[in-house]
């Protein structure tokens, strides 16, 4: 301030000068304080003393009510007869003792463990679902059961019922595997059906390993996920299904077209079925025999003497790949 009142007095204005010191004019004219004009601090009459605050955190805090939110706890104080404070009061008691949080002892659950699942060829690992989907009127239900191979994105299995049973998943499954052979894993959510005991005790007596996903995790269970969409999100899938025979029409039909026609991009664009049974070899040396001719003809059209990465055939299927198998690839 001394630099700015040199200014002043050398007849500078007072704008130029407060903006050659960086000064606000505000703050060039608010008159300071002079210590002996400043009046002490007065706590207010109505504080609590120390003595007041420790009881209401020892009530807050007692076994009868240390579950309770603080609102709980004053309205039962007062239903007693009692009054330590205002709501207000036991918040700021609490945070002065940094105890504004989760009070109540709430139980702890231990952290799921992740699945990570591999295929490497047709036939390792299966995922399995159930999905609903709606009948003629509200309310009703059918409900599809669909299983498909991770590896080669083939649809293994698809029933069509009434309604949910672990028997008819049981019975899925022995078909499935007299028709496709025994997998080594069979992946799904926690389903009733997936994690009841007749479900169990199958895949215990063939050997097949179970895997479910964590709880409320849809990652988990990607393949089925995504085949739910790719079905439910198609042109011809109906609001609603007039019969259980038209939904097990549809769904027929849906795995024919899927298996057999649709050229998934998660597998170089190669239908499932020509994955699943080792044909997909033939038919990706077609496409490069095509497409060298093309390069051979019309060499100036193209940026690259390799394919595309597009139509690769597929590499290992992953269930949450494990985190030494990213950091391989990555090196």
């Amino acid at each position: 301030m001394g630099a700015y009142q040199e200014l002043i007095d050398l007849a500078v204005p007072t704008r130029a000068a407060a903006a050659l010191m960086g000064l606000s004019r505000t703050t060039i004219y608010r008159k300071p304080v002079a210590p002996e004009d400043q009046e002490p601090a007065v706590e207010p009459p109505n504080k609590l003393s120390t003595v007041e605050r420790a009881e209401i955190l020892s009530v807050l805090n007692s076994p009868e009510f240390v579950d309770l939110a603080p609102l709980q706890v004053y309205a039962k104080l007062l239903d007693a007869g009692i009054y330590l404070g205002s709501v207000s009061t036991f918040y700021r008691v609490l945070e002065e003792n940094k105890q504004v949080k989760e009070r109540r002892k709430l139980a702890k659950h231990p952290a799921r463990a992740i699945p990570e699942l591999v295929a490497t060829a047709p036939g390792q690992v299966l995922s399995w679902d159930i999905t609903k989907l709606a009948g003629p009127v509200k309310g009703k239900y059918f409900d599809c059961y669909l299983m498909i191979d991770i590896h080669s994105r083939f649809i293994v299995g698809a029933h069509v019922h009434a309604s949910e049973s672990a028997v008819l998943a049981m019975e899925m499954m022995k078909e499935i595997f007299g028709i496709h052979g025994i997998p080594q894993v069979v992946h799904a959510d926690r389903g009733t059906s997936m994690t009841s005991k007749t479900v169990a005790a199958l895949l215990s007596d063939l050997e097949v390993t179970r895997s479910h996903s964590r709880p409320r995790v849809s990652n988990d269970n990607p393949y089925s996920e995504s085949l739910f969409k790719t079905m439910k999100y198609g042109p011809t899938f109906p609001e609603r299904f007039g019969s259980l025979g038209d939904a097990r029409a549809f769904i027929g039909d849906f795995v024919d077209w899927y298996n057999h026609d649709h050229q998934h991009s998660g597998i170089g664009f190669h239908t499932p079925a020509n994955v699943h049974y080792g044909f997909a070899d033939q038919v990706a040396q077609k496409r490069s025999q095509t497409l060298a001719a093309a390069r051979a003809k019309n060499p100036h059209r193209f940026n690259t003497t390799t394919d595309p990465k597009i139509l690769a055939l597929p590499g290992p299927a992953w269930i949450n790949q494990p985190k030494e198998a990213t950091e391989k690839q990555a090196a």
